[in-house]
Protein backbone atom coordinates (compact mmCIF):
# COMPACT_ATOMS: atom_id res chain seq x y z
CA UNK A 1 0.00 0.00 0.00
CA UNK A 2 1.34 3.43 -0.91
CA UNK A 3 0.55 6.71 0.84
CA UNK A 4 1.04 10.04 -0.90
CA UNK A 5 2.04 12.59 1.75
CA UNK A 6 1.22 16.29 1.80
CA UNK A 7 4.82 17.06 0.85
CA UNK A 8 4.39 15.09 -2.39
CA UNK A 9 6.47 12.09 -1.30
CA UNK A 10 5.08 8.59 -1.66
CA UNK A 11 5.87 6.07 1.08
CA UNK A 12 5.11 2.35 1.27
CA UNK A 13 3.23 0.63 4.09
CA UNK A 14 3.86 -3.05 4.60
CA UNK A 15 3.39 -5.69 7.26
CA UNK A 16 6.17 -5.91 9.85
CA UNK A 17 8.77 -8.62 9.55
CA UNK A 18 11.52 -9.43 12.01
CA UNK A 19 14.16 -7.74 9.85
CA UNK A 20 12.42 -4.39 10.47
CA UNK A 21 13.15 -4.50 14.20
CA UNK A 22 16.64 -3.01 14.00
CA UNK A 23 15.22 0.01 12.13
CA UNK A 24 12.31 0.27 14.58
CA UNK A 25 14.77 0.31 17.47
CA UNK A 26 16.81 3.03 15.75
CA UNK A 27 13.65 5.12 15.44
CA UNK A 28 12.81 4.40 19.10
CA UNK A 29 16.30 5.55 20.08
CA UNK A 30 15.91 8.79 18.09
CA UNK A 31 12.61 9.45 19.88
CA UNK A 32 14.22 8.60 23.25
CA UNK A 33 11.81 5.71 23.83
CA UNK A 34 14.71 4.06 25.58
CA UNK A 35 12.70 1.54 27.58
CA UNK A 36 11.79 -0.20 24.30
CA UNK A 37 15.44 -0.10 23.23
CA UNK A 38 16.81 -1.26 26.58
CA UNK A 39 14.35 -4.16 26.75
CA UNK A 40 15.08 -5.34 23.23
CA UNK A 41 13.99 -8.97 23.67
CA UNK A 42 10.67 -7.91 25.21
CA UNK A 43 10.16 -5.42 22.37
CA UNK A 44 10.88 -8.17 19.83
CA UNK A 45 8.39 -10.48 21.56
CA UNK A 46 5.77 -7.72 21.67
CA UNK A 47 6.02 -7.29 17.91
CA UNK A 48 5.92 -11.05 17.39
CA UNK A 49 2.74 -11.43 19.46
CA UNK A 50 0.87 -8.35 18.22
CA UNK A 51 -1.68 -8.68 15.43
CA UNK A 52 -1.57 -5.09 14.13
CA UNK A 53 2.01 -4.50 12.98
CA UNK A 54 2.87 -2.23 10.08
CA UNK A 55 5.95 -0.30 9.03
CA UNK A 56 6.35 2.57 6.59
CA UNK A 57 9.34 2.96 4.30
CA UNK A 58 10.56 5.82 2.14
CA UNK A 59 12.78 3.85 -0.24
CA UNK A 60 15.04 1.87 2.12
CA UNK A 61 14.47 4.08 5.19
CA UNK A 62 11.93 3.10 7.86
CA UNK A 63 10.12 6.36 8.69
CA UNK A 64 7.12 5.24 10.76
CA UNK A 65 5.46 2.28 12.40
CA UNK A 66 2.32 1.25 14.22
CA UNK A 67 1.93 -1.68 16.60
CA UNK A 68 -1.32 -2.73 18.19
CA UNK A 69 -3.72 -5.44 19.23
CA UNK A 70 -7.27 -6.12 18.14
CA UNK A 71 -10.05 -8.59 18.77
CA UNK A 72 -11.26 -7.58 15.27
CA UNK A 73 -14.80 -6.81 16.45
CA UNK A 74 -14.85 -4.28 19.28
CA UNK A 75 -11.45 -2.83 20.12
CA UNK A 76 -8.25 -1.96 18.29
CA UNK A 77 -5.66 -0.85 20.84
CA UNK A 78 -2.69 1.10 19.48
CA UNK A 79 0.37 0.26 21.56
CA UNK A 80 2.80 2.48 19.68
CA UNK A 81 2.60 4.86 16.75
CA UNK A 82 5.82 6.62 15.83
CA UNK A 83 6.66 8.86 12.89
CA UNK A 84 10.25 9.98 12.33
CA UNK A 85 10.57 13.71 13.07
CA UNK A 86 11.40 14.74 9.48
CA UNK A 87 8.16 13.09 8.30
CA UNK A 88 5.80 14.70 10.79
CA UNK A 89 3.24 17.22 9.66
CA UNK A 90 2.64 15.56 6.27
CA UNK A 91 -0.33 13.38 7.25
CA UNK A 92 1.57 10.12 7.72
CA UNK A 93 0.38 9.39 11.27
CA UNK A 94 -3.20 10.14 10.31
CA UNK A 95 -2.99 7.92 7.21
CA UNK A 96 -1.47 5.07 9.23
CA UNK A 97 -4.22 5.24 11.84
CA UNK A 98 -6.87 5.31 9.12
CA UNK A 99 -5.22 2.40 7.32
CA UNK A 100 -5.37 0.09 10.34
CA UNK A 101 -8.88 1.25 11.22
CA UNK A 102 -10.00 0.46 7.66
CA UNK A 103 -8.72 -3.10 8.21
CA UNK A 104 -10.99 -3.45 11.27
CA UNK A 105 -13.88 -1.03 10.59
CA UNK A 106 -16.15 -2.40 13.32
CA UNK A 107 -13.67 -1.58 16.07
CA UNK A 108 -13.09 1.50 18.14
CA UNK A 109 -9.50 2.69 18.43
CA UNK A 110 -8.09 3.14 21.90
CA UNK A 111 -4.61 4.27 22.85
CA UNK A 112 -2.55 6.03 25.44
CA UNK A 113 -1.04 9.35 24.44
CA UNK A 114 1.63 11.60 25.86
CA UNK A 115 1.05 15.23 26.65
CA UNK A 116 2.98 16.13 23.48
CA UNK A 117 0.83 13.97 21.18
CA UNK A 118 -2.51 14.83 22.76
CA UNK A 119 -3.34 17.70 20.40
CA UNK A 120 -2.48 15.55 17.36
CA UNK A 121 -5.10 12.97 18.33
CA UNK A 122 -7.69 15.54 19.34
CA UNK A 123 -7.32 17.28 15.94
CA UNK A 124 -8.14 13.92 14.33
CA UNK A 125 -11.37 13.62 16.33
CA UNK A 126 -10.16 11.27 19.06
CA UNK A 127 -11.60 12.01 22.48
CA UNK A 128 -9.85 11.50 25.81
CA UNK A 129 -10.99 8.81 28.20
CA UNK A 130 -9.92 7.86 31.68
CA UNK A 131 -7.85 4.74 32.31
CA UNK A 132 -5.37 3.09 34.63
CA UNK A 133 -1.91 1.53 34.32
CA UNK A 134 0.10 -0.73 36.55
CA UNK A 135 3.34 -2.51 35.77
CA UNK A 136 3.81 -6.01 37.19
CA UNK A 137 5.60 -5.77 40.50
CA UNK A 138 4.39 -2.27 41.39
Amino acid sequence: MAFKLRNGKTVIVKPYNEGDLVFIQNLNKEEKWLNLVKNGQETKNAWKHSNVTYVVYDDEKLVAYIRGLTDQFVTLFVCELLVQKDYRGYGLGQKLLQYVHDLYPNTRIEMLASSTSRTFYEQLGYRPFYGYRKTYGE
